[in-house]
């Protein structure tokens, strides 16, 4: 699949600008076989190639010309570009990465050269990315009355490598985590009941308490999807998380089941087909608790564009397969009790994310007395809450010890 802009100096993304926001995992390499520079008579080509396609926007400047290229985000170690074009259409170009997270590309050009097109394009089998950007020779006159303005985009965006003299922004500090927790239910929809008890109040109880367990250790900032009992939509629920730019995804649940005696925790991912029938009656039941609100999220579930879609997942799901390992994990160590099998698959409208790894966590079933004990025992999610965050710990250094191997 290919995205494909042809209109002049305006923010190129191969994804909504949510996406753009958002990390998407791994970093792209830019990879030195089938990047080039190329120049005619009255043209001047630039192809990118890249280890996996990433949204991009272009913008020119005048005074003198110049070509910037933002990329979210690539790595450019070993790759220089500065030799391989005349200087009578490339003076010179810098590269390097910006303190908000993108990478950035300077072409100083030697003559007004405006864009002509642009496009990426994707290998199916590979999943590796072209950025093939060409440029026509125009008149000065007209190159200026394109060109953007450089004082107010140096007030949004930073000066860094706009100029030979010009150094990349100072780094800000590190940036925490963001983890986003997602209380069941709510409002219109109760979730399961037993003895006057209501699911959607249990785990929001217990996502206050777990928020609280997490900020206070300090490694993790958290936003939560709802904080009252109110009725949040499963589509609005991933765009709370996107909102909130979060890093990681729980869904937070003590469901029932009608028959059998469910008992532990359970960490389920999402899978195309349930792992068993009660992660079916589980995500059907969570779906259909949606629709009471008169939303069909049927088809509605693809929000960023389908071309960066799969490569997003290719990093994702095993990411949120370390994350339920590190979750079961954790639990067993703090002597918590797991359902007996306790990393299952469901189709949840919930997870389907793919931009960030995601897991339903049932805490325990309200069908199951000795469960529906716990539940209500702050003894019990206190000592939950501080497995979770152990666990969650774990999987974050776990997880960036592997995304800066995958980085090398």
């Amino acid at each position: 699949m290919v995205c494909v802009v042809c209109s002049l100096f305006v923010v190129l993304l191969c994804a909504p600008a949510t996406l753009a926001q958002t990390s998407m995992g791994a970093q792209a390499r830019v990879l030195v076989a089938g990047t080039a520079l190329g120049a005619g008579r009255d043209t001047l080509s630039l192809d990118i190639a890249l280890s996996q396609p990433v949204p991009y926007r272009l913008r020119t400047f005048a005074a003198p010309p110049r070509l910037v290229i933002d990329f979210n985000t690539v790595d450019w170690a070993g790759v220089d570009l500065g030799a391989e074009a005349p200087r009578s259409h490339v003076r010179a170009t810098r590269q390097g990465q910006l303190s908000d997270g993108w990478s950035r590309l300077v072409l100083d050009l030697g003559a007004p050269f405006q864009l002509a097109s642009s496009e990426q394009r994707i290998d199916p089998d590979s999943g590796e990315a072209v950025i093939s950007l060409r440029l026509k020779r125009v008149a000065l006159e007209e190159f200026e009355r394109s060109a953007q303005d450089e004082r107010r985009f140096v007030r949004l965006s930073g000066a860094a490598f706009l100029h030979p003299e010009s150094a990349p922004a100072p780094a800000r500090a590190p940036r925490k985590p963001v983890v986003m927790l997602d209380p069941g239910h709510g409002g219109i929809d109760p979730g399961a009941e037993r003895d006057g008890i209501r699911e959607a109040d249990i785990v929001l109880s217990f996502a206050r308490q777990l928020r609280e367990v997490l900020l206070r250790r300090g490694h993790f900032d958290v936003a939560m999807t709802r904080d009252a009992d109110e009725f949040v939509s499963l589509d609005g629920r991933i765009r709370a998380a996107r909102a909130a730019q979060a890093d990681l995804f729980l869904s937070l649940h003590a469901d029932a089941l009608p028959e059998g005696l469910a008992t532990g925790t359970v960490i389920y991912l999402l899978g195309d087909e349930a792992s068993d029938e009660s992660a079916a009656y589980l995500a059907e039941r969570h779906d259909r608790a949606d629709m009471l609100a008169g939303v069909d999220l049927t088809g509605n579930t693809d929000e960023i564009a389908r071309v960066l879609m799969s490569v997003a997942w290719q990093d994702t799901a095993p990411r949120a397969r370390g994350l339920a390992d590190a979750l079961v994990e954790g639990l067993g160590d703090a002597g918590m009790r797991l359902h007996r099998r306790p990393i299952q698959s469901g189709a949840f409208t919930v997870l389907r994310a793919v931009d960030m790894p995601s897991a339903l966590i049932e805490l325990g079933f309200m069908s199951s007395p000795r469960d529906l004990q716990d539940l209500r025992d702050p003894d019990w999610t206190l000592s939950m809450a501080e497995a979770l965050a152990d666990a969650l710990e774990l999987w974050q250094e776990r997880d960036t010890a592997i995304q800066e191997l995958r980085r090398r």
